[in-house]
C-alpha cells in the first residue's frame, strides 16, 4: 500500500460470540445493530456519569467486530469489557502484533465514519512510507480530538469532543440505553454543552503540550488538546471565547497567541 502508515499507537481487540452485538450495543454510545458487515462507526464507553472512558473505531467482521483503540489504552479497555461480560456468550481478546491498523488506504478497507476527509483504514502491514505524524496533522487539521491524546479519560462528555457532529456516527440518539445515556441524552436536550474541542493556530511559533491554559487576558477560558506545529485543538468555554473575541482580548495559551476557529463540520456556532 502506497503512502500509507502503521499506526502504532492503535491496538485492536476482537469481540465474537453469538451474544456479541447485543453486550455491545447496552454498552457503547454508536448503534451496533446498524453495522453491517465490512462498515465501521466511531463509538466510546462512558462512565455512569456520562463522561468518556475510552473513544474508538468499530468495525463490523463477518464474525463479530474489531475494536481500534488507543494502544495505551487497549488493555484497561479489554478488561472493561470483560467485567462488563458476565454470562454473556460473548470471547474477548487482544489482536496479536502481526494486524497492524493501517492508514490511508486508497480507499480499501474501513472509511473513517466520522467524516470521508480522515480517509480509510485496514488491518495488514504497511510499507510505511508516512509517518504517524502525518495521521495526527491531518486528524488535528480538520478538528477532530481523540481521547488519550487530546484529553484524559473520565474527564470530558461526548459533546465536548464533537461526537454529536460525526453523522450517524460517535453517539446515537436514538437507540436504547447504555452506559452513561441519561446524562448525555439531557445534554443533547438541553443544549448544557458550554465547554467545545474547536481549532487553535499560532502566527509561527510551536504550540504547547495538552493540558496547557488557555487564557483571555487573565482570564481562564479553557486548555490545549493535541497539536501539530503551530495548528491544534483546545477544550474552549465558547461563551467566554465569544466574548473575549468580541472584545478584541488577546487569546493566549503559553504566552503564545493563538486564534480560535470552529471546525468545519461543527453546526453549532459561538454564542451571541
Amino acid at each position: 500500500m502506497p503512502n500509507s502508515a502503521h499506526l502504532t499507537s492503535r491496538s485492536l481487540i476482537s469481540i465474537s460470540g453469538e451474544e456479541a452485538t447485543g453486550f455491545l450495543q447496552n454498552l457503547v454510545t454508536c448503534d451496533v445493530e446498524k453495522l453491517g458487515e465490512g462498515s465501521a462507526s466511531f463509538g466510546a464507553l462512558l462512565t455512569p456519569q456520562g463522561k468518556i472512558l475510552f473513544d474508538f473505531l468499530l468495525y463490523r467482521t463477518n464474525d463479530g467486530f474489531l475494536v481500534d483503540a488507543n494502544t495505551e489504552q487497549a488493555d484497561d479497555l479489554a478488561k472493561r469489557l470483560i467485567f462488563y461480560r458476565l454470562r454473556a456468550k460473548v470471547d474477548i481478546e487482544a489482536i496479536d502484533d502481526e494486524a497492524h491498523v493501517v492508514w490511508p488506504t486508497d480507499g480499501d478497507g474501513f472509511v473513517d465514519p466520522r467524516d470521508r476527509r480522515l480517509g480509510s483504514r485496514m488491518i495488514g502491514k504497511s510499507e510505511a512510507t508516512l509517518k504517524e505524524a502525518d495521521w495526527d496533522t491531518h486528524r488535528v487539521s480538520l478538528g477532530f480530538p481523540e481521547c488519550g491524546k487530546d484529553f484524559e479519560a473520565s474527564t470530558t462528555f461526548p459533546h465536548e469532543a464533537l461526537m454529536d457532529h460525526f453523522g450517524h456516527s460517535g453517539v446515537d440518539f436514538s437507540k436504547g440505553c447504555y452506559v452513561g445515556q441519561e446524562v448525555v441524552s439531557r445534554m443533547q436536550h438541553r443544549g448544557t454543552a458550554r465547554s467545545r474541542f474547536v481549532k487553535v493556530s499560532s502566527q509561527g511559533d510551536s504550540l504547547p503540550a495538552a493540558g496547557i491554559e488557555v487564557k483571555a487576558g487573565e482570564k481562564t477560558i479553557g486548555k490545549m488538546g493535541s497539536h501539530a506545529g503551530q495548528n491544534g485543538l483546545a477544550l474552549l468555554r465558547l461563551d467566554r471565547t465569544a466574548v473575549a473575541m468580541a472584545d478584541g482580548q488577546e487569546i493566549t495559551t503559553g504566552d503564545i497567541a493563538i486564534t480560535p476557529t470552529l471546525p468545519d463540520f461543527a453546526t453549532f456556532d459561538w454564542p451571541q
